[in-house]
C-alpha cells in the first residue's frame, strides 16, 4: 500500500493529481480498521460537531418533506448572511447577491464559469489549496502560479501580483486569507493593496474567505469591505464545524449574479435543503464557534512549539486557520515518503507538502491542529520516538 501511494506522486494525467490529504486519510482509516490508533493531523476538519442548536433544528425539520429550495438558497439563510456582513464587516449586502452553495467547492466552480471564458488564465498562490489547481485544470481553465516565500510569511503582495502579471497576463486571481496550508493572513492594508492591484490590472478577484473567523492576530477582513467588484466565497465547514454538511455561500457583483444563478440552476439546482436549515441556525451560534476557536489557539501554540523542538522548520505560527506548514529538510527530501512512513510506524497522519506545492513541496509537511489537545500531545510524543529511532 505504501508503494502504491508513493507512485501516485509521479502519475500525472493532463496535470490532474490526487488530493493526497484524502489518500493519507484513506490509509489512516484502513489502519484503524486493523485496530491501529491514529492521530489525525492530515485533514482540516474540526474535531467538534456543529453547535447543539444546529442539530436540534435539523431534527425538527426531518419529519417534513424536503424539496428543492430557490436556486440561490433559502430566503432566511441569505438574509442571515446579509446580517452577518453587517455585524462582522460593517457592510450592507443585498441578499439577492448571495448564493448558497454545496460547500465552497461548488462556489469555485460557479465563480470560474460565471466570471471567465473557457481557457482563461487564473492566478493562484503556491503553496496553496490543491483543489484550486485541479479544479481549474478539470474545468478547462489555465492556472498561473504565483510563488510565495517563507521569508515573507507566505503572504501575497500587490507587487507579487504585478510581477507575475507582467511575466504572463491573467484574467483572474483566486486568493485566500487566512490561507491553506500556511495559515498566512494579510492585514487590511495588505488586502487593500491586493484589491487595488487587481483593479489596476483588470484582474477579477475571487476572495476565498473560508477560514474567516479563525484569525489569531485580529478580526478577519473581507474583500467586500474594500470592493464590491470581488467575488467572495465562504463556507460553514471550518468556523462553524460543518464539513460534511457541504454548505457554503458566495457573494457576487450585481453584474454577475444572474449568470451565477442560471449556472446554479443547471449544475446543482440548489444547495441541500437540510444543510441550509442547519446553516441558518449556525449563523447565530458564534459563541459556540468561538469556544472551538479558543481550543485551536491553544493547539496552535502547543503544536508549533513541539514541532520546533523536534527539529521541524517553522519560524513562526500561522496567522489563522488551523495549520502548521513545517519544513522537513532535516529529516527528508521526499514529503510523501516521510508522511507514509510516519503514518505506518508512528500512527501519525499528516499531509505531504506536494499537495500544496508541486515544485518545492517535498520539503514541507502540513499538520492540522483542528483536533483535540490530547491528540496533539500524543502525536508529538509519537513523532519524537519516530524521529529518534531514525527512518532507515
Amino acid at each position: 500500500m505504501t508503494e502504491e501511494l508513493s507512485e501516485l506522486s509521479s502519475k500525472l494525467t493532463d496535470g490532474l493529481m490526487p488530493f493526497f490529504a484524502m489518500d493519507i486519510l484513506k490509509r489512516a482509516k484502513a489502519l484503524e480498521a486493523q485496530g491501529r490508533a491514529v492521530c489525525h493531523l492530515e485533514v482540516g476538519e474540526p474535531g467538534a460537531p456543529p453547535a447543539p442548536k444546529v442539530i436540534e433544528a435539523v431534527a425538527r425539520a426531518l419529519p417534513n418533506p424536503q424539496g428543492y429550495t430557490n436556486a440561490k438558497g433559502l430566503d432566511g439563510l441569505r438574509q442571515g448572511l446579509a446580517l452577518y456582513y453587517e455585524r462582522q464587516h460593517g457592510v450592507a449586502i443585498d441578499p439577492d447577491l448571495i448564493v448558497a452553495t454545496m460547500g465552497s467547492s461548488a462556489g469555485f466552480i460557479l465563480a470560474f464559469h460565471t466570471a471567465f471564458k473557457p481557457g482563461a488564465r487564473i492566478a493562484i498562490t503556491r503553496p496553496g489549496y490543491p483543489a484550486y489547481v485541479n479544479t481549474l485544470l478539470g474545468l478547462g481553465f489555465n492556472p498561473i502560479e504565483i510563488p510565495l516565500s517563507a521569508e515573507n510569511g507566505w503572504r501575497l503582495t500587490g507587487e507579487d501580483i504585478a510581477r507575475a502579471h507582467l511575466k504572463m497576463s491573467f484574467d483572474g486571481l483566486l486568493f485566500a486569507s487566512p490561507a491553506n496550508p500556511t495559515g498566512a493572513a494579510v492585514s487590511r492594508d495588505q488586502l487593500a493593496d491586493i484589491v487595488a492591484t487587481c483593479r489596476r490590472l483588470g484582474v477579477q478577484l475571487i476572495s476565498d474567505e473560508i477560514y474567516h473567523g479563525l484569525d489569531y492576530s485580529g478580526p478577519s477582513v473581507s474583500a467586500l469591505e474594500l470592493s464590491r467588484d470581488a467575488i467572495v466565497i465562504n463556507s460553514f465547514s471550518k468556523y462553524y464545524c460543518m464539513t460534511g454538511w457541504r454548505i457554503g455561500w458566495m457573494v457576487l457583483p450585481e453584474s454577475l449574479i444572474r449568470r451565477a444563478e442560471i449556472l446554479q440552476q443547471n449544475l446543482f439546482i440548489s444547495a441541500p435543503t437540510l444543510s441550509q436549515i442547519a446553516a441558518t441556525v449556525a449563523l447565530e451560534e458564534r459563541e459556540y464557534a468561538e469556544e472551538q476557536k479558543a481550543a485551536y489557539a491553544q493547539n496552535r501554540q502547543l503544536l508549533g512549539r513541539g514541532l520546533r523542538e523536534l527539529g521541524f522548520e517553522l519560524p513562526r505560527d500561522g496567522d489563522g486557520a488551523f495549520y502548521a506548514y513545517a519544513g522537513i529538510k532535516k529529516f527528508s527530501n521526499d514529503a510523501m515518503d516521510f508522511c507514509l512512513t510516519m503514518l505506518e510506524r508512528a500512527g501519525v497522519a499528516a499531509t505531504p507538502g506536494i499537495d500544496f506545492d508541486r515544485t518545492d513541496g517535498n520539503g514541507y509537511v502540513r499538520f492540522s491542529y483542528a483536533g483535540t489537545q490530547a491528540s496533539m500531545l500524543i502525536a508529538l510524543e509519537r513523532m519524537r520516538a519516530f524521529l529518534a529511532a531514525g527512518r532507515s
